[in-house]
C-alpha cells in the first residue's frame, strides 16, 4: 500500500524512480542520454523552483521568501492587523484575504464575535483588503476558489493553509509571520528538503480522499519523515484523481508535520480554473526530466482501504477492516493510550460502544476544508440515497465548504438527498474542526471527515468531568455508517452507484456579499472597535540575566497547541490577549495559569522599582543562593518570570495563541527535547520566548525549581552554542542551597530571530 524509500532517489521522465545508490548516475544515462549530478537534479523538484521565484536573498540555502498572497480569519487577524498597526501599517503591500468562519456563531460572549467581523471589514477597508462575511466559506475554501494560482505562494494563519493540488505551495504559520509580510519583511528558512510522493494506480470505489491521507499519515508521522519538509506529489497515478479528490488529500498533509506540498497539474486542475472564471492561473507544472528527491513516498492508490484514525490523533490509523477485525484489542489499546493522553483525568471507555460484536457511534459529521468538498457531500448523497438515519442517537450534519458548493447541492439535488434521511445541512463554518459546534454527548463517540481529532477538540472539557471522542473517516464511510444509522461501516459496502455530477461556480455569490477594496486603500476609513478587542501588553527587552520558575511539566510524547490553548469557545476571547491568556493550559494543567502570574508579580515589581520579592516572597531566598555565587545579579539587570517543559509541544494549529498567551503571562521560555513543528518554534521566537532545547532523558529540574541563566542576553546576542544554567530547588520545599549546573541549547536562529529575542517580541522589532 505504502512504500517510504530508507535513502533519496531521483525520479525520471515523470514516472521512473531510480534510488539513489552508486550505480544510479548510470541508470539515469541509459534513461536519457544524459549526465546529471544530485545537486543539478535537486533543482529539477517543482519546489525548488517555486521557492526560488520567490527569494529575495542572493543565496538558496537561506531562503527568505516574500509571499504573493496573504489569508487569514476570525481568530487570528485581530491580532496580525493590531500587531501591524503598532508598527506602523498603512495599506497591506499584497492581497490580504479576512474570513470569518471560525467565530461565526456568536454564541459565546455577547457581541464579540460581531464585533470581530467587524473590525475585519472596517481594516479591509482601511488598509486595502478582501473581507469574505461570516457562512460564506471557510478559509481554504475561499482560497481554493478565488486565491490560488500555479506557481504562486500563499501564507495564512491557520496550519490547513494548503493548496498544492493547484499548483500554489502554500503554509501556515502564526500570526507574526503575516505581521512581517504586511511590513515587507520576509519569510526566513533553510532550503527544506523536498519528499516526493509518487503514486500510481487509482482507488477504487468507495475509497476516499481522507482515506489515502490517513493512510499516508499513519505511515510519516511517529518516524518524522516528512518533518518540515515539502511534499511533491507525482506520478502516474495523480491523473487518476480528481481536482477534489487531490484538494482532499493535499489539505491533509499539515497532519504529517510537512512544511508545505505541491503537485503536479494537468488538464483537470486546468478545468478546475476554467470552472471559477480564473483560467489564467493556470499553468501546467511537472518536476524536470530528472528531479532528486532527498525521500520517497510510493503508493499503490488502488490498494488504499477504507481507513479510520482513533481517538486521540490523526496518525493513529487502522484499515476499517482492520478493526472490526481486532476490535476489543484496538478498543483495549485506544483506551490505555487514552490514561496518557487525557491524565487519568476522567474515566473513558470505548468498548461499551460495541453491540452484538459491532462498533456504534452516536454521530457523523462531513465539514470544514477537508470534508465539505463538492464531490464528498455527492458521494455522502449517494450512499444515503433512500436511506435515514433513524430516530435514535445517532446524528449526522453536513457542512459544504462554500455557499457557491451549497447552492450547487441544492441545484443538483443532493441537498435534498441528504436532508430527507434526517441530516442536518449547515452553512460554511469551522466550528466541528476545533470544538466550536456540535459538541457530542458525555462519552459519545464521534466519526468526522474533518482535519483533528486531538483530546477535547470536540468540545468536551475534561475539567468539568466530560470527555466525548472523534475518529477521522472518509465522507463516503461515513456516509454508509449513516446509512447504517450508526454502525460503523465502509463505503467499500455499497453496492450502488456514484453518479457524475459536473461543478457549477456560481461567482455571482462572492460579488453580491463579499467586500473586494481591488488593492485601492482608504486612509479615511475609520476602525471599528468592540469593547474586548485589547491592544498587546507592554513587553519587556531580554534582560542581561533570567530567573525563571518552572510551572508546568507535561510528559506527553506530543503536546498539541489545543493543549497549550484550547480551542472552542475560547476563540471568542482571541482578541484580548490577557483575557484569553487565562485559558492558557487549562484543560492540561489547570495550576498553570496561577503559577505563572504568581511569578509574572516579581517581573511588575521590577518595573516598577521595587524589589521582586514585593512581587512574590520567596523569591529573596532563590536570590540569596544566587547571590552567594553570582554577585552582580540584581533587580536592575535580572528578570523573572516563568518556564514550561513539555517533550515535544507545538503538534497542531498555526496559532499564535500558544506562545502568546504563555508570554502575556510571564512566560520567557519553553524547555523542550524537541518541538513538533516549525510553526510553534516561529511563534515563541515571535513571542520574544526562548526556545531551549534539553537532551532526552535528561531533566536536572522539575515542577516548581528554579532557573537562574545569567548572562543570557550575551549568550543570545553572541550565538553561544551552548547556554549555561543553574537549577535551584523549590526553597520552600527542597532545602536545597546550592546551584546545580545544567545546559541547554537553542538551536539555529537567524541574525533577525535573534534580534526579536533580544528586543522582547516582535513587535517591540518593529515598533516605531
Amino acid at each position: 500500500m505504502i512504500e517510504l524509500y530508507e535513502g533519496g532517489a531521483y525520479l525520471v521522465n515523470g514516472d521512473k524512480l531510480v534510488k539513489d545508490s552508486d550505480s544510479a548516475a548510470s541508470e539515469i544515462k541509459n534513461l536519457t542520454g544524459n549526465d546529471i549530478t544530485k545537486e543539478e537534479a535537486s533543482k529539477g523538484t517543482m519546489a525548488y523552483n517555486i521557492l526560488k521565484n520567490h527569494n529575495t536573498s542572493d543565496n538558496m540555502s537561506k531562503l527568505k521568501i516574500r509571499f504573493d498572497k496573504l489569508t487569514s480569519h476570525d481568530i487570528t487577524f485581530v491580532g496580525i492587523i493590531q500587531t501591524a498597526r503598532a508598527s506602523g501599517l498603512e495599506k497591506f503591500p499584497m492581497p490580504y484575504v479576512l474570513t470569518n468562519c471560525h467565530n461565526s456563531l456568536c454564541a459565546v460572549g455577547g457581541t464579540i464575535n460581531e464585533d470581530d467581523h467587524m473590525f475585519g471589514l472596517t481594516c479591509a477597508k482601511k488598509y486595502g483588503g478582501v473581507y469574505v462575511p461570516p457562512h460564506q466559506a471557510v478559509i481554504h475554501q475561499f482560497a481554493r476558489e478565488m486565491l490560488a494560482g500555479c506557481g504562486k505562494m500563499i501564507l495564512g494563519s491557520d496550519s490547513h493553509t494548503r493548496y498544492g493540488a493547484l499548483g500554489t505551495m502554500a503554509m501556515g504559520e502564526g500570526g507574526p509571520e503575516l505581521v512581517k509580510q504586511l511590513l515587507e519583511q520576509t519569510y526566513d528558512i533553510n532550503m527544506p528538503g523536498v519528499v516526493g510522493v509518487y503514486l500510481e494506480g487509482a482507488p477504487v470505489k468507495g475509497v476516499g480522499p481522507q482515506d489515502v491521507a490517513l493512510a499516508i499519515i499513519g505511515a510519516v508521522f511517529g518516524n518524522g519523515y516528512v518533518k518540515n519538509k515539502v511534499m511533491e506529489f507525482v506520478g502516474p497515478g495523480v491523473s487518476s484523481l480528481s481536482a477534489d479528490f487531490r484538494i482532499g488529500i493535499d489539505v491533509m498533509t499539515t497532519e504529517t508535520t510537512c512544511l508545505s506540498s505541491i503537485w503536479r497539474t494537468d488538464d483537470k486542475i486546468k478545468e478546475f480554473y476554467e470552472i471559477h472564471g480564473r483560467k489564467e492561473e493556470y499553468s501546467e507544472l511537472n518536476p524536470a526530466d530528472v528531479a532528486y528527491y532527498d525521500g520517497i513516498i510510493k503508493i499503490d492508490l488502488s490498494k488504499i482501504k477504507p481507513m479510520i484514525a482513533m481517538p486521540f490523533h490523526p496518525s493513529n490509523t487502522y484499515t476499517i477492516e482492520e478493526l472490526r477485525d481486532n476490535l476489543m484489542d484496538i478498543l483495549d489499546d485506544v483506551e490505555k493510550r487514552a490514561l496518557v493522553s487525557l491524565d487519568g483525568a476522567v474515566e473513558y471507555s470505548l468498548k461499551d460502544k460495541v453491540k452484538n460484536g459491532k462498533f456504534v457511534v452516536e454521530q457523523g459529521i462531513i465539514a470544514g476544508c477537508a470534508g465539505g468538498g463538492f464531490e464528498n457531500i455527492c458521494a455522502a448523497a449517494d450512499i444515503l440515497d433512500g436511506k435515514f438515519i433513524g430516530n435514535g442517537a445517532f446524528t449526522l450534519i453536513v457542512y459544504p465548504a462554500s455557499m457557491p458548493i451549497y447552492m450547487e447541492l441544492i441545484k443538483n439535488g443532493c441537498a435534498a438527498k441528504i436532508m430527507q434521511t434526517g441530516a442536518v445541512l449547515k452553512t460554511a463554518f469551522c466550528g466541528p474542526c476545533f470544538g466550536a459546534g456540535d459538541t457530542p454527548a458525555n462519552n459519545a463517540f464521534s466519526i468526522r471527515h474533518s482535519t483533528r481529532n486531538f483530546p477535547n477538540r470536540e468540545g468536551s472539557k475534561l475539567q468539568n468531568g466530560q470527555i466525548s471522542s472523534v475518529a477521522l473517516m472518509d465522507a463516503r464511510s461515513i456516509a454508509a455508517t449513516a446509512a447504517n444509522q450508526g454502525v460503523l461501516t465502509p463505503a467499500t459496502e455499497f453496492d450502488g452507484d456514484f453518479g457524475k455530477y459536473k461543478y457549477f461556480f456560481d461567482k455571482a455569490i462572492y460579488e453580491n456579499r463579499v467586500f473586494d477594496s481591488k488593492g485601492v486603500a482608504d486612509p479615511n476609513q475609520e476602525i471599528q472597535f468592540g469593547p474586548n478587542i485589547k491592544d498587546w501588553p507592554k513587553m519587556s527587552a531580554l534582560p542581561e540575566n533570567l530567573v525563571l520558575r518552572v510551572v508546568s511539566e507535561i510528559h506527553d510524547p506530543v503536546t498539541t497547541t489545543d493543549e497549550l490553548i484550547p480551542s472552542g469557545e475560547t476563540s471568542s476571547y482571541r482578541s484580548n490577549p490577557l483575557g484569553l491568556a487565562e485559558f492558557a493550559l487549562s484543560r492540561k494543567d489547570p495550576l498553570y495559569v496561577s503559577r505563572a502570574k504568581d511569578m509574572r508579580e516579581a517581573q511588575y515589581a521590577v518595573e516598577a522599582g521595587k524589589n521582586p520579592e514585593e512581587g512574590k516572597k520567596e523569591i529573596k531566598a532563590v536570590m540569596d543562593i544566587i547571590n552567594a555565587t553570582y554577585k552582580d545579579a540584581n533587580k536592575s539587570n535580572t528578570g523573572f518570570g516563568s518556564t514550561i517543559f513539555a517533550v515535544k509541544p507545538g503538534d497542531g494549529s498555526a496559532r499564535e495563541q500558544a506562545a502568546s498567551c504563555q508570554k502575556v503571562l510571564g512566560g520567557w521560555a519553553n524547555v523542550a527535547n524537541e518541538y513538533a513543528t516549525k510553526r510553534y518554534r516561529s511563534n515563541l521566537i515571535n513571542w520574544g520566548m526562548l526556545p531551549f532545547i534539553i537532551k532526552e532523558g535528561e531533566l536536572p529540574f522539575k515542577n516548581l525549581d528554579y532557573i537562574f541563566l545569567p548572562g543570557i542576553k550575551d549568550a543570545v546576542a553572541n550565538k553561544a552554542a551552548e547556554i549555561k544554567g543553574y537549577v535551584i530547588g523549590d526553597p520552600e520545599t527542597s532545602g536545597n542551597k546550592e546551584l546545580k549546573e545544567i545546559t541547554l541549547t537553542l538551536g539555529e536562529l537567524t541574525d533577525e530571530e535573534r534580534t526579536i529575542i533580544l528586543k522582547g517580541c516582535l513587535i517591540n522589532y518593529n515598533r516605531r
